[in-house]
C-alpha cells in the first residue's frame, strides 16, 4: 500500500467529520498519535493547523442555514481564544506522557457522557 493512502483517507473522513462538527480533530489526533506514530504535542500542532481550514470551509454552509447564534458568538469566540492560548502554554510545558493521559482520560469523559446521557427529545 502506498504511504499516502492511508492518511488521505483518514483525512477525507475527519473532514467529512469537522464539516458536521463533530469532532473530526480528536479522531485525526487519535490516528496520527496512536496509529501513524507522532508525538502529542507534533500531533496537536498539525491538529491545529488543519482545524483552521476545515472550519473555514464549513462556516459558510452553517451560517447560510442559521446554525450560528449571533448573540453568543463574541463571548464564546473570546473565551475560546483566551482558553486556548493559556492550555496551549500549559500543554508545552507539561511532560507528553501526562499530556497523552489528560488527552485520553477527556476521550475517556466524553464517550462515557454520549454512552450513558440522557436523551433529548
Amino acid at each position: 500500500m502506498k504511504e499516502w493512502i492511508l492518511p488521505l483517507v483518514v483525512g477525507t473522513v475527519t473532514g467529512i467529520l469537522s464539516g458536521f462538527g463533530v469532532g473530526g480533530g480528536t479522531l485525526l489526533l487519535v490516528y496520527m498519535t496512536a496509529f501513524a506514530g507522532l508525538d502529542q504535542r507534533l500531533a496537536q500542532g498539525i491538529n491545529l493547523l488543519y482545524f483552521l481550514p476545515a472550519g473555514l470551509m464549513a462556516l459558510p454552509a452553517h451560517v447560510k442555514n442559521g446554525y450560528i447564534e449571533k448573540p453568543v458568538l463574541v463571548p464564546a469566540v473570546t473565551a475560546g481564544l483566551v482558553c486556548a492560548a493559556l492550555t496551549a502554554w500549559a500543554a508545552t510545558a507539561m511532560e507528553v506522557e501526562l499530556l497523552r493521559k489528560c488527552f485520553g482520560a477527556f476521550l475517556i469523559a466524553v464517550g462515557l457522557m454520549e454512552l450513558l446521557g440522557k436523551k433529548k427529545d
